[in-house]
Parts: structure tokens; sequence; C-alpha cells
């Protein structure tokens, strides 16, 4: 016989299934830093011509138009048949999660997908072009072995007015103290969820609100350079003149990246989300006009930085720190924890589709013009965007630490 697992421990479990699935996108999303140099030599490549820098880009940057279309799917399917065969990751933890350990269990995202990055890296040398990807679809046939023992969210039932559901949910979920919190709201989300359009995205004030910082929050993180150093590393690397190789770089490089997400999750319910986001956005900014700087010295007389060819190493782990302290993980929080139940469905996809589109437009710009303008221009370019991240975070974010969703509704309709 199995043993029953609820409560806390319930969630832990569920939380794990689904950071399986962030470990495969993580995987997924260094594909392209170790696949690129093979596709550049002729006796690893698959392809039999070489490939222009546009179409070595192109091959960096086409998975962001590849996941537009999916939001939408998933988020239709999510209100119909429910959370759970969609693998919803942010959405389905902030529902499932209680309000102590909300914050952590959607931190955690950012260390897993970290964690697959890692994997990519450490074992991507040593595989051939087909090893590489083969290891990614395995990964992701686990996934969805694992998303069997995922149970459906509450707020779904409450959705379809499934009252003993929602009650029996939340009980096996260690949560009993919500439900009465939960069904007493439960008319104002039925009623919601029987509009058939968008429009409450836009006429609803909190819903509204939310959309624009989310939106906005996650156009910078998707601009702010990462995955331009993810994805065009070799280049990065081969310009700076580095003596070490970029596999080994970039291993050093993410492993760092580790402690900045282990250290997002020790002080996201700590210092809360607000002041990460600060901290993050302005080392971000910083390390970025640094590395600007050694490539434009790079650029004018390489002899300035000959004793400095370990500079851009360094800077990219400051800035890899940085970045999943704060950056990296805090919108995929605030996605979680902003909209209301009803649009957090549609508000996270029209989200992640405008994000996505031009993190696509700007990346693939970047992955062409770095030999091109300098990479000096290109890093100064990521400063601004860091800055601007800043800026809007000071002014326009609201906290959400320690605060239930239905607080954090109130304090949007303000």
């Amino acid at each position: 016989m199995f043993v029953r697992i609820t409560g806390v421990k319930k969630q832990v479990l569920v939380s794990l299934c689904l950071y399986l699935g962030q470990i495969a996108v993580g995987y997924n999303s260094a594909w392209t830093g170790t696949i690129t140099p093979k596709l550049e030599d002729p006796e690893q490549s698959p392809i039999p011509y070489n490939l222009t820098d546009t179409q070595l880009s192109l091959v960096g940057t086409i998975a962001y138009l590849g996941a537009i279309p999916g939001p939408y799917v998933s988020g239709w399917l999510s209100n119909i048949a429910g959370r759970k065969p969609c693998l919803l990751g942010s959405a389905t933890l902030a529902c499932i999660g209680s309000t102590n350990i909300r914050g952590i269990l959607l931190i955690l995202i950012g260390i897993s997908q970290t964690s697959g990055t890692i994997l990519m890296f450490g074992i991507g040398t040593f595989l051939s072009y087909s090893g590489t990807t083969f290891c990614g679809f395995g990964m992701f046939v686990c996934v969805a072995i694992g998303a069997i023992f995922i149970p459906e969210s509450p707020l779904f039932y409450v959705l379809k007015g499934d009252d003993e559901k929602v009650k029996e949910a939340l009980q096996d979920l260690g949560r009993s103290e919500d439900i009465d919190k939960l069904l007493s709201v439960k008319k104002e989300y039925v009623q919601n969820s029987s509009m058939k359009d968008w429009s409450e995205l836009f006429t609803i004030r909190s819903n509204r609100k939310a959309f624009f910082i989310v939106l906005i929050i996650n156009l910078l993180q998707n601009t702010s350079g990462f995955t331009v150093v993810l994805y065009f590393c070799g280049s990065i690397f081969k310009m700076a003149g580095s003596s070490v190789s970029t596999n080994l770089s970039m291993i050093i490089i993410v492993s760092f990246q580790l402690i900045g997400s282990v250290l997002s999750s020790v002080f996201v319910e700590r210092a809360g989300r607000r002041v990460m986001l600060l901290i993050s956005t302005f080392l971000c900014s910083l390390s970025m006009f640094l590395l600007g700087l050694y490539f434009y010295l790079n650029s004018v007389d390489t002899t300035l930085v000959e004793k400095f060819k370990w500079f851009p190493l360094v800077i990219l782990v400051v800035y890899s720190i940085s970045y999943d302290f704060g950056f990296a993980a805090i919108p995929n929080v605030i996605v979680g924890e902003m909209f209301t139940s009803n649009v957090r469905s549609k508000g996270s996809t029209l989200t992640m589709t405008l994000a996505w589109l031009y993190g696509f437009l700007v990346t693939t710009g970047c992955g062409i013009l770095l030999e091109i303008v300098g990479g000096h221009v290109i890093f100064w370019f990521f400063t601004c965007v860091c800055a601007c991240a800043f800026l809007f975070t000071f002014f326009f974010l609201i906290e959400t630490k320690g605060k239930s969703l239905l607080e954090i509704q109130e304090l949007l309709n303000k």
C-alpha cells in the first residue's frame, strides 16, 4: 500500500515534480550555448554546410517564437480541464502553497532552472549533437510521468463551484484555515469566470495595475542580457580573448549563479521581493557597465587589458549571482501572486507572449550585432535596461511578502 502524504509534505512533493520540469527548462535554455560551437565545427555539425552569423543567432533565439503559442493553449485549457494537465509551474505553486512558504516555493523555480543549465554545460562538452539533444528529450519524458502525481489546484474547483472538492483539496494540502476564506469569495470568482472575454484583465483596477507591473518587469528581465550571455557565450569569450574554454567558463558562471538562487530562497521571505529586486538590478547594471568598459578598452587598444583577460569571467560571475538573486526569480514570483485567480492564466499568458516576442527581437538583434558594433555597445545597452528595472522597481513595485493573494489584491486596488 502507498503511504498517503498530506499537509506541507504534500506541497513539497508537488513542488518537486514541478521543479523537475524547470530543470528540463534550464537544460533546454542552455542548449544553444553548447550546441553553437558544435554547429560551427564541420566534424560535429549534422548540417552539411556552414551557418551564417544570422542563422546561428536564430538557432539561439528561435525558441522564443516557439514558446509564444503554448501559453494560449495552456491558458485556455487551465480554466477548462484544470491546472494539472497544463503543468503551469508558477500558477500552480501560487495556488497550492501556504502563505508563509509560497515565496520560497516560487523562488526555487529559479534554482531548478539554474541546475538544469549547469547540467547542460557539464555534459554538453562530452556528448555529440544527438546525445545532448536526446538527454533533453528524456528529461521531458520524466516530467510527463511526474505530472501524474500533481493534484488539481483548489482555485480551479472554486471556479467550477465544487465546494466539496475545494475543502478536500485544501485539507489535503494542510490549508484547512483557508477554506472559509476561499469559499467566502467563491461567488465573485464564479461570476467572473463566466465571462468569456479578456475585458476584466483591463477593466478591473487591480488586474490592470498588476498587468502593468508584471509586464514591464518581464520585458526588462528578458532584455537584461542574461540570455545573450547564455546563448552567445562562445562569441563573447572569443571576443574577450579569454584563456579559459567557453564551456568551463559557463560552468563556473552558472555554478555561481546557483549561489544567487540559493541566496534568493533564503531572503525572499525575510528581505522581501522589492528589496531583493532593487539590489539585484543595481548590481546587474553595474556589472554590465564594467563589462562594456572592458570591451571598449579592448577595442581601443588590446594592450590596455592584456593583464586583465580574467576580468570578463569575474564580472559575469558577479552578474550571474546578482541576476539570480532577484531579477531571474522575482518576476516569476509576482506573476503567480498579483492577478486574481480567474484571470491569472490570461494575464500570465499575455505577459509572457509580449515578453518573449520582445526578448526574441532584442536577443536576436544583439546576437547578430555583437561582433559588428562591438561588445561595449551591447553591454552598455544592457546597463541601461537594468538601470530602468531598478527605477521601475523603486517607484512601482508593491511588496507582497507575507501577504495572502486577497491582501495583494486589496493593495493593488488602492
